[in-house]
């Protein structure tokens, strides 16, 4: 059957155009379909904005503790951050002028801006054009999920899809739920100098996370100033004359308490983005969480794949590329076809200070392996970069098997997203723990931290050596 393109991509954010580059570079004719603008989510609403804010925060917050450092400043230093979001919006226009239509278009991509329909499992029509093709991925992302609350309605809330648009910053901010995102922007406003409240409905914030590390960061983020209200969640919402909104929040136990701020962001979830595409005619089914696809992201219609936050199980742009670009290879190489492999799936969330996970909880690994376990860590406070940079506060925090491989690593502090990653690769190659202590660290850097509980472990194992404890016994030593 003769197709007007090999493969059409509907969706122009992370996934859309990993795959768009890589089917590109298998020397297939590619067209992305994007109703809005390229670049999704991640770019103008999510990770590069956000991540332009907390350095923004960052440099704020250094700004306010120059005497910690011995810097004296000849004038008291007053800082007025409303035209951080300016600043916040050029960084975006920064970012996207690298996967502009235009700079697609160069690399032999089509760029087609439209809302895409399906027509049948091989056309889809955008406008007037009706569009064929022989292999289609959809990466259509998602979008802030809006909770049923009486009195929302009739309030103006933001959500991370329109936060950044704001001139001026808000003396108060109310957060409802305490995830990644709004823990992230949590962090951020409150170094901005916002009085935040965090609302979650769960007993703590960022749940998926191991429950030690969060409660280290929680504590840090108390003392810093955001109040955290865990085991409650908003009730009702009224709109005050004065254009504050107050909200009454209510505990498991049926407590209320009322709240007054000067605004309101809704960060409780996401929405995955499939209306209006009409899947079923092209034989697509979906579920209440996303679109059904099997382990090598196929859709119940053969030639059509997905990818990203349609089909989860993680929304992180990372994961977006990862499955991408297996999708765009299982659509064309039949024969060696791959899954994903969600044992192995890594995050970082950029709250001040960071935190990072890669697989198993401790809680987690102790359910599925019981006392086998082995827990190794090591706080900043004992770690000489941390305490010359005075970051003395995280931990790291690496979890094995019996037989000493990786099964869950967690640090919490500064650079953690960075740290992470020597511990990932361990983890992935069947590396043991242990043997890390023979790579070359150097010093004085966060990496090195690395080594440091590499080397807990390493003794470990030599104190459990049936040999070296025949010698002990031997010889007295």
């Amino acid at each position: 059957m003769a197709c007007d393109y090999d493969l059409v991509i509907i969706g122009g954010g992370a996934a859309g155009l990993t795959a768009a580059k890589t089917a590109q570079g298998f020397g297939k004719k590619v067209l992305i379909i994007e109703k809005k603008q390229l670049g999704g989510e991640c770019t103008w609403t999510g990770c590069v904005p956000s991540k332009a804010l907390i350095k923004i925060a960052q440099v704020s917050h250094y700004a306010n503790r120059l005497s910690d450092f011995g810097l004296k400043t000849l004038h008291p230093v007053e800082i007025n951050a409303d035209n951080c979001m300016s600043v916040v919006r050029q960084r975006v226009q920064d970012v996207y002028a690298a996967h502009t239509p235009e700079v697609l278009r160069r690399l032999g991509i089509g760029v087609l801006i439209g809302a895409a329909v399906f027509k049948d499992k091989h056309t889809v029509v955008v406008d007037d054009k009706t569009i064929s093709f022989k292999k289609c991925i959809i990466a259509t992302g998602s979008r802030p999920y809006i909770p049923h609350i009486e009195g929302l309605d009739a309030v103006d809330y933001y959500t991370n899809n329109t936060i950044f648009n704001i001139d001026s910053l808000p003396r108060s901010l109310v957060i409802l739920g305490g995830g990644a995102i709004g823990s992230e922007f949590a962090c951020a406003f409150n170094r901005l100098g916002v009085q935040i409240t965090i609302i979650e409905k769960q007993k703590r914030i960022l749940l998926h996370e191991d429950s030690e590390c969060v409660t280290l960061l929680s504590r840090h983020m108390q003392q810093a100033g955001i109040r955290i209200l865990a085991d409650h969640k908003a009730a009702k919402i009224v709109k005050q004359e004065n254009g504050n909104i107050a909200l009454t929040c209510v505990n498991s136990a049926g407590k209320q308490q009322d709240i007054y701020t000067d605004a309101l962001l809704i960060a409780v979830g996401r929405a995955v983005n499939i209306g209006g595409l009409y899947l079923e005619r092209a034989g697509v089914k979906t579920r209440k969480r996303g679109i059904i696809v099997d382990k090598y992201l196929c859709t119940t219609a053969r030639n059509i794949f997905a990818a990203g936050d349609v089909v989860g199980p993680y929304q992180f742009s990372h994961m977006a590329w990862h499955q991408a670009t297996t999708a765009v290879y299982n659509a064309f190489l039949f024969f060696f076809k791959k899954t994903v492999d969600y044992k192995n799936a890594m995050w970082v969330t950029f709250t001040c200070p960071e935190l990072a996970t890669a697989g198993l909880t401790e809680g987690a690994a102790r359910k599925k392996y019981g006392k086998k376990i082995r827990v190794y860590k090591k706080e900043y406070k004992y770690f000489d970069r941390a305490v010359c940079d005075d970051q003395k506060i995280g931990m790291l925090k690496v979890i094995c098997d019996k037989k000493g491989f990786i099964i869950g690593a967690h640090a919490v502090g500064a650079h953690a997203g960075d740290i992470i990653h020597e511990l990932q690769i361990a983890k992935v190659k069947k590396i043991k723990f242990s043997d890390l202590v023979s790579i070359v660290h150097a010093y004085p850097t966060y990496a090195e931290i690395v080594w440091h509980v590499a080397k807990k472990a390493y003794v470990q194992g030599l104190q459990q050596n049936i040999f070296l404890m025949i010698l002990k016994k031997l010889f007295g030593k």
